[in-house]
């Protein structure tokens, strides 16, 4: 029978990958290190301690920007510039109608804010007309204050909305009369150069315990009238609406992110 040179080659071929298959399946090599619970941890660096606040005085945790200590509107302004025209009774202060919106006069970038507040006992008004008040975050973005204890308006501007964007997730009011707490952790947005957001703001917003918005982004201004607009800016006020309601606020503290 007459031998091809093709047959030789690939019989040689055959041959060669099965010796090298050989050598290879009887070496060793090593294998990896077996993992220990210290190979996943690390030491450095120590978050700094934190002496949390005491709800029974109402204290603010060590490193927070006191915003009202019950005494005074020092920290505070009216938006014109002028000394804020709010009055202080009791440990708190109260929206006095036409004196207009006040803001705080440091400005803040992201932050962790604490604030309690109280619609009037005395019930004057429904849906948008009781007890009605305002959070502007850097002074642009609303977090809606109302009494909506018993009280339906548009979903979008009922309490703890971002106004006129995002309704809140539940109705957790208490009693007209009776303290709200708002606790707001609001992320800043950061800008592109042609003034577009590059990261919107985005804020969770958690009343009496109860979550209303879960990082929620903010799509721009909270208008009155009209859509939401983009406006590039840097740090902000806590801005305080005057909407003619006798809202009370106390315990008003921040913690910057």
């Amino acid at each position: 029978m007459k031998i091809t040179n093709c047959a030789v080659k690939a019989a040689g071929c055959a041959i060669a990958l099965t010796i090298c298959t050989s050598m290879n399946a009887q070496k060793e090599y090593p294998k990896p290190t077996p993992m220990t619970p210290e190979m996943s941890e690390y030491w450095t660096p120590q978050p700094r301690v934190v002496t949390p606040g005491d709800m029974a005085t109402q204290s603010a945790p060590s490193d927070a920007v006191i915003l009202f200590n019950g005494k005074d509107l020092s920290a505070w302004e009216s938006v014109n510039g002028s000394d804020a025209k709010w009055n202080v009774e009791n440990g708190a202060f109260v929206v006095t109608r036409g004196t207009g919106d006040i803001q705080t006069k440091e400005k803040f970038e992201s932050f962790q804010l604490h604030m309690e507040w109280s619609a009037p006992e005395e019930i004057k008004g429904e849906s948008q007309g009781r007890g009605n008040s305002g959070v502007f975050l850097q002074g642009m973005y609303e977090i809606q204050i109302l009494d909506c204890y018993d009280n339906e308006t548009y979903v979008n501007g009922q309490t703890g909305s971002v106004y006129k964007q995002t309704p809140p997730l539940v109705n957790a009011m208490r009693k007209p009369g009776e303290w709200n707490t708002y606790d707001i952790i609001y992320t800043a947005p950061v800008f592109k150069e042609d003034g577009t957001y590059l990261y919107p703001p985005r804020v969770t917003v958690i009343q009496n315990g109860i979550v209303l918005q879960n990082n929620t982004t903010i799509l721009g201004t909270t208008e009155y009238i009209g859509f939401p607009k983009v406006i590039p800016h840097g740090a902000g006020p806590i801005k305080l609406q005057d909407h003619g309601d006798a809202v009370k606020f106390r315990n008003i503290w921040l913690r910057k992110l």
